[in-house]
C-alpha cells in the first residue's frame, strides 16, 4: 500500500495527443513508451520541452518518469507529456503550483485542428473565384 502512495499520476493532452504520466521517486530516468526520452523524441527541443516542468521545479534527479503516449505528432506529444508531468508534480507537492503556473506549464494549449467545411477544399481555403 505504501508503494502505491509514492506514485504520482498525471494526464496531459495537446491537439490529438494524450499522455499518461507516472512519477516515481528515483534517479531521474525518463522513459516514453518504453524508450528513453532522447530516443523517443528525436529532436533535442522536444525532449527538453517534455521534461521542462521537472527542470522548473528543480526535481529532475529525484523522480523517474514513465509516460504512455498515444495519438498526434511528436510536437503535440511533447506538449502532452509536459502537461502530464506538471499535473503529477502538483500531486507530489501543491506548493509548486505558483512556480509551475508562472512558467506556463499548467495551461493546456486549447488549439485544435479546425474542421473542413462543406463546399470548400479545406477549413479556410476557398475554391478559386471565377467571375465569368
Amino acid at each position: 500500500m505504501s508503494a502505491e502512495s509514492t506514485v504520482f499520476l498525471g494526464t496531459g493532452r495537446r491537439k490529438t495527443s494524450t499522455a499518461r504520466v507516472r512519477l516515481i521517486p528515483g534517479s531521474g530516468k525518463l522513459t516514453a513508451n518504453g524508450l528513453d526520452f532522447d530516443g523517443y523524441f528525436k529532436h533535442d527541443n522536444f525532449s527538453r520541452r517534455a521534461a521542462s516542468p521537472l527542470t522548473t521545479a528543480d526535481v529532475k534527479e529525484k523522480f523517474d518518469v514513465i509516460a504512455n503516449i498515444a495519438g498526434g505528432g511528436i510536437s503535440a506529444q511533447a506538449g502532452a507529456v509536459s502537461l502530464g508531468i506538471a499535473r503529477a508534480l502538483l500531486k507530489f507537492n501543491a506548493e509548486l503550483r505558483v512556480t509551475l503556473k508562472k512558467a506556463g506549464h499548467l495551461t493546456r494549449d486549447p488549439r485544435e485542428k479546425e474542421r473542413k467545411k462543406p463546399g470548400q477544399p479545406g477549413a479556410r481555403k476557398r475554391f478559386q473565384f471565377s467571375k465569368r
